[in-house]
C-alpha cells in the first residue's frame, strides 16, 4: 500500500499503472453495470448521481475513478453527442491527492485523448461558482469543507456525475480534516475536536437517493442508488413563447432557455425609461440556484445597452455581490448576448474572472459593494443580494434610481426569504418606489426534483426555516414564559434531533445576512464552541446563539501577541491585548458571544435581551471573566449591546468591503479586575475615537460616533478645554462675528474634543442635535451641505449653531463672550 505522504515520480506513477491498472474487483464492476444504468437514467430524467469511493489506498481510489469517469464519458457521448467537460478538485500541495490526480490522467489517456479532466486546486473553488461541468470528482481523503460541498456540487448540470473521495468508510471519524485541525486552539487542541460532521455527513449520504457507496478496502458496495422509474418524472422544459412586442432585439429573446428567462427579459425592458424624478424602480429576482437568475440579468443588460446607447452619449451599469466570483455567470452571458447583438466589446480581468467589459460608449463594471453608493450609474445590479447586510442594500437602494436586485431563495450565499424578510418589507413601504418582484422556478441544470440537490440542501441545512409559532407561542412570549435550553450537539446532528437543529439554524438562515455551510461544521465540530437556544413552553425556538470560549492564553503566546503575533481562535483576548496592551487581559477567560438571532415574527419583544442575560448568568457560574462580542457596528445594534451592559473596547480600523461596516468588540465584565480593566479599554477607545474620527473614523456614521463617545465612565471628568488666552480671545471673536469656522477649526476641535473627554460634566449643556453637529462638522471635518443634509437643516443653521455654542463656552470657562484682545504681558505671564 502506498504511504499518505510519499512524493512519486513519473516512473512511479507509470509502474502503478501498469501493474493494477486493469484492477477492478468484480464487486466494483457489478457497481459500475448499475451505475450505467442509473446514469442513463438521469441523463433522461435531468437528474444527477452520486458515487462515493472510500478507502485507504491512493492508487486503488485514483483507478476507481478513472474508470467511472470513462464510463461515464461513453454515456454521455452516446447520449449528447459530446465528450463531457470534466472537473477535479484536489489539494496540490498534498502528495497522496496528487499522485491521484496524475494516475486518473494516466488511465485516461490511455483509453481516450478525448476525454479532458480539467485540474483544480481547491483553493480556487471559489472561482468555479455559477460554471457548468457534466462531472465533478471532489478529492475530500484530507479534508471535508462544508463550503466546498455548498460551493461545487451545484456546477454540475443534469444527467451529470459527482465522484466523491473519501478515507476508509469505517474510520474516516478516527481522522482530523484540515478543516478540523484549524477548528483547535492551544486552549482546544486537535484531540478535543469533536467528530459529529462527519457522521452526519455520513448518515445524509446513507439517506438519499441518486447515492452509490462503494468501499474499496472490503471491495464491497454499500449502497446502491434505487432506480425511480417514472415517464411523469422526466424532465421536459416547457414550450417558450417569446412576446410580438419587444423592445430588446428579437435575437436577445433567443438566447433565453426557459419562460421564466423571457419573461425577465420582458420585465427590465421597463428600465429603459428613466424614472420621473424623485422616483425610482427596483427589480427584485429570487430563485433556486440552476433557474439561471444571473443569466438572465447579463441578457438583459446587453439588451439594455443596446437601447440606452440610442438615447444616450454613455451607458454606464454597476454591478456588485459579496464577491466577484458571484457575477462570472452574468458577466458569460453578457458578452455571448453582445455577441449576438453585434457589438463589440473588450474585458478586463482579474486573474481569470471577468472585472469590466466596455465598448463604444458603454461600460459594463464590477465593484465591491461599499463602492456602489459613492458613484453614479444608469442602472445598478446587486447579485447574490442576500449575501449582503441591510443597512448596505438601503445605502444603495437610497443612491441610484434603477436597480436590479437578484437573490438566491436556498443556497451557498445565503437566504433570499430572509432577504425578503429583512429588505423587501422596508422599500415596499416607499411610494416612490416602483417594486417589480419576479420568482423563477424552471430549472435550467437540472430538474427539481434531482435526487443530489435534496442531499444538498439536507445535510448542509441550505433550506432551514425557522418553525410557525401560533396564539400561545406569541402569549408566552408577551408574557416573558421563555425557556433557556443547552442543547446536546450530538443528539441534534441525528435523525432524533434534527428537527430542533432546523428550526435553530434556520432562525440563523433569515435573520443573519450571511450563512456559509462552515458554519455549521464549525458548531458542530469546533471543541470551543458551543450552543444556546430559547425556546416557547411549546418547545418551539425563538432564538439561536453561538458561543466560543476564548481565554486563558497561554504564556508563551502573550509576549508574541503584544508584539503583533497571531493565534488560532480567542478574538477578543487577541484584540484586547493588541490594542489595549494590558496583559493581565490575556490570563482571563470568557464567552464570545458568535452569533445571537431571534426569530424574524418576534424580533424586538426582548427575548434577545432575555439570552443575553441567562448567558450571563450562566457564565457566572461557570467561574468566566467576561461575556463579549463582535459584530458590524449599526446605530440599532449598538443600542441592543449597551442595554445590555456590553461595553465597547475597540474597533477595526477599516470597513468590511461587503458590508460596508466597521466591526466593534463590546464586552460585560463579570468581576471587579476585569470590569477595571474593560473602564480602561473603554477610555483608550473613545481617546483613540476622538483623535481619528477626522481620518480612519471619518466615514463612520456620526450617531455611532456619538453614541460610543457617551458610553462608559468620563475619560477625565475634571477636563477643562486646553487653550491659552490668545485662543480664548480667538473663540470669542470668532464667536462674536468676523471670524469664520475655517479660521476657528483648531479652537473648536479642541472645545469638542474636551466636551466628550468629561462627558457629562462639561459645564455647558449640548443637545442631542449640537451634539451630532460637533462630531460631525468638527470632529469629523464633514462639509457644510452634507452636515445640514443629515440633520435636515440649511448649512446657514449649522454655521450659527456652532457659533452659539462658542459662545456659551467662551463665557463659561473664560468669564466672557465678548472679544477683547489680549495684553502682551498677560500673554507672557500665562505662558
Amino acid at each position: 500500500m502506498v504511504g499518505a505522504c510519499m512524493e512519486y515520480s513519473k516512473e512511479d506513477v507509470r509502474k502503478i499503472v501498469e501493474t493494477y491498472g486493469k484492477y477492478a474487483p468484480s464487486s466494483y464492476v457489478r457497481l459500475l453495470k448499475r451505475l450505467k444504468t442509473s446514469l442513463e437514467n438521469a441523463y433522461k430524467f435531468n437528474h444527477r448521481r452520486l458515487l462515493v469511493l472510500s478507502g485507504t489506498s491512493n492508487y486503488i481510489l485514483a483507478i476507481l475513478t478513472a474508470r467511472a469517469l470513462i464510463l461515464f464519458s461513453k454515456i454521455w457521448k452516446k447520449a449528447s453527442g459530446k465528450f463531457p467537460k470534466i472537473v477535479y478538485f484536489y489539494h496540490k500541495e498534498l502528495p497522496n491527492e496528487r499522485v491521484k490526480v496524475e494516475i486518473v490522467e494516466e488511465i485516461i489517456k490511455e483509453k481516450s485523448r478525448n476525454i479532458k479532466v480539467e485540474l483544480v486546486n481547491f483553493k480556487e473553488s471559489e472561482e468555479y461558482l455559477g460554471t457548468t461541468f457534466a462531472a465533478l470528482v471532489l478529492d475530500l481523503t484530507s479534508n471535508l469543507k462544508p463550503n466546498d460541498i455548498g460551493r461545487l456540487i451545484g456546477i454540475v448540470r443534469g444527467g451529470g456525475l459527482i465522484i466523491l473521495l473519501i478515507p476508509k468508510w469505517d474510520e474516516w471519524e478516527k481522522t482530523l480534516t484540515i478543516f478540523q485541525r484549524e477548528l483547535s486552539t492551544p486552549q482546544h487542541p486537535e484531540n478535543e475536536v469533536r467528530q459529529i460532521f462527519k457522521k452526519w455527513f455520513k448518515n445524509k449520504l446513507m439517506k438519499h437517493n441518486g447515492i452509490f457507496i462503494y468501499d474499496a478496502d472490503r471491495r464491497r458496495t454499500l449502497k446502491y442508488c434505487k432506480e425511480k422509474l417514472s415517464e411523469k418524472n422526466i424532465g421536459k422544459k416547457g414550450e417558450i413563447v417569446i412576446p410580438e412586442k419587444t423592445m430588446y432585439p428579437k435575437e436577445i429573446y433567443g438566447l433565453a432557455l426557459t419562460q421564466d428567462q423571457v419573461n425577465v427579459l420582458k420585465i427590465t425592458e421597463t428600465f429603459i425609461e428613466k424614472p420621473k424624478k424623485g422616483t425610482k424602480i427596483v427589480l427584485v429576482l429570487i430563485a433556486n440556484r440552476g433557474r439561471g437568475k444571473s443569466c438572465a440579468l447579463g441578457i438583459s443588460v446587453a439588451g439594455l445597452i443596446n437601447e440606452l446607447k440610442k438615447i444616450k452619449n454613455r451607458v454606464r451599469i454597476l454591478v456588485t455581490a459579496p464577491r466577484l466570483s458571484n457575477v462570472q455567470s452574468f458577466m458569460d452571458l453578457l458578452l455571448k448576448s453582445l455577441e449576438t447583438i453585434g457589438i463589440k466589446y473588450r474585458i478586463v480581468k482579474k486573474k481569470r474572472l471577468i472585472l469590466e467589459v466596455k465598448g463604444e460608449r458603454f461600460s459594463v463594471e464590477y465593484w465591491e459593494p461599499i463602492n456602489i453608493p459613492k458613484m453614479k450609474a444608469d442602472i445598478v445590479v446587486v447579485d447574490e443580494a442576500a449575501g449582503l447586510q441591510v443597512p448596505m442594500l438601503l445605502k444603495i437602494w437610497k443612491t441610484h434610481r434603477r436597480i436590479m436586485f437578484s437573490s438566491t431563495i436556498h443556497g451557498y450565499e445565503g437566504s433570499g426569504r430572509g432577504f425578503s424578510v429583512r429588505f423587501l418589507s422596508l422599500i415596499k413601504k416607499d411610494p416612490l418606489t416602483k417594486l417589480l418582484e419576479y420568482e423563477m422556478k424552471e430549472p435550467i441544470r437540472y430538474s427539481e426534483d434531482d435526487p443530489i440537490e435534496k442531499w444538498q440542501f439536507d445535510t448542509l441545512l441550505l433550506d432551514a426555516e425557522p418553525e410557525k409559532l401560533d396564539e400561545e407561542d406569541y402569549k408566552a412570549i408577551a408574557e416573558g414564559r421563555l425557556i433557556y435550553i443547552k442543547p446536546n450537539l450530538e443528539k441534534w446532528f441525528s435523525e432524533k434531533g434534527e428537527r430542533k437543529l432546523r428550526a435553530f439554524f434556520g432562525i440563523y438562515v433569515l435573520a443573519h445576512y450571511r450563512n456559509e455551510p462552515d458554519d455549521l461544521g464549525m458548531m458542530a465540530d469546533a471543541p470551543h464552541h458551543t450552543i444556546r437556544a430559547i425556546m416557547t413552553p411549546s418547545g418551539k425556538i425563538v432564538c439561536s446563539l453561538q458561543l466560543a470560549e476564548e481565554g486563558p492564553i497561554p504564556d508563551d503566546y502573550i509576549d508574541d501577541l503584544l508584539k503583533g503575533g497571531r493565534i488560532p481562535g480567542n478574538i477578543i483576548p487577541d484584540r484586547v491585548l493588541k490594542h489595549v496592551r494590558i496583559r493581565e487581559f490575556g490570563k482571563t477567560i470568557g464567552w464570545r458571544i458568535v452569533r445571537i438571532a431571534t426569530h424574524p415574527d418576534v424580533m424586538g419583544k426582548g427575548i434577545g435581551s432575555f439570552a443575553l442575560r441567562q448567558v450571563v448568568r450562566e457564565a457566572k457560574e461557570k467561574g468566566y471573566d467576561w461575556v463579549g462580542a463582535g459584530f458590524g457596528v449599526t446605530e440599532k445594534l449598538l443600542r441592543f449591546w449597551l442595554k445590555n451592559d456590553f461595553i465597547p473596547v475597540h474597533m477595526s480600523p477599516d470597513r468590511n468591503p461587503v458590508s460596508g461596516e466597521f466591526t466593534i468588540l463590546v464586552i460585560h465584565p463579570l468581576n471587579v479586575d476585569v470590569k477595571e480593566m474593560v473602564d480602561i479599554a473603554n477610555k483608550e477607545f473613545k481617546v483613540k475615537l476622538l483623535n481619528s474620527l477626522h481620518d480612519t473614523y471619518r466615514g463612520l456614521e456620526t450617531d455611532v460616533a456619538l453614541i460610543i463617545l457617551k458610553t462608559g465612565e468620563p475619560i477625565d471628568p475634571a477636563y477643562i478645554p486646553k487653550l491659552d488666552a490668545i485662543r480664548w480671545d480667538r473663540l470669542r471673536v470668532y464667536a462674536y462675528g468676523p471670524m469664520t469656522f475655517e479660521a476657528a477649526c483648531d479652537i473648536m476641535n479642541e472645545i469638542a474634543k474636551a466636551y466628550f473627554i468629561c462627558y457629562p460634566y462639561f459645564k455647558v449643556n449640548l443637545s442631542n442635535l449640537e451634539q451630532y453637529i460637533m462630531v460631525s462638522r468638527v470632529l469629523q471635518a464633514k462639509p457644510w451641505d452634507e452636515v445640514a443634509s443629515e440633520i435636515g437643516k440649511r448649512s446657514s443653521f449649522v454655521m450659527n449653531k456652532l457659533k452659539e455654542i462658542a459662545s456659551r463656552v467662551a463665557k463659561e470657562y473664560s468669564g466672557s463672550a465678548e472679544p477683547t484682545g489680549v495684553s502682551l504681558k498677560s500673554t507672557i505671564s500665562k505662558s
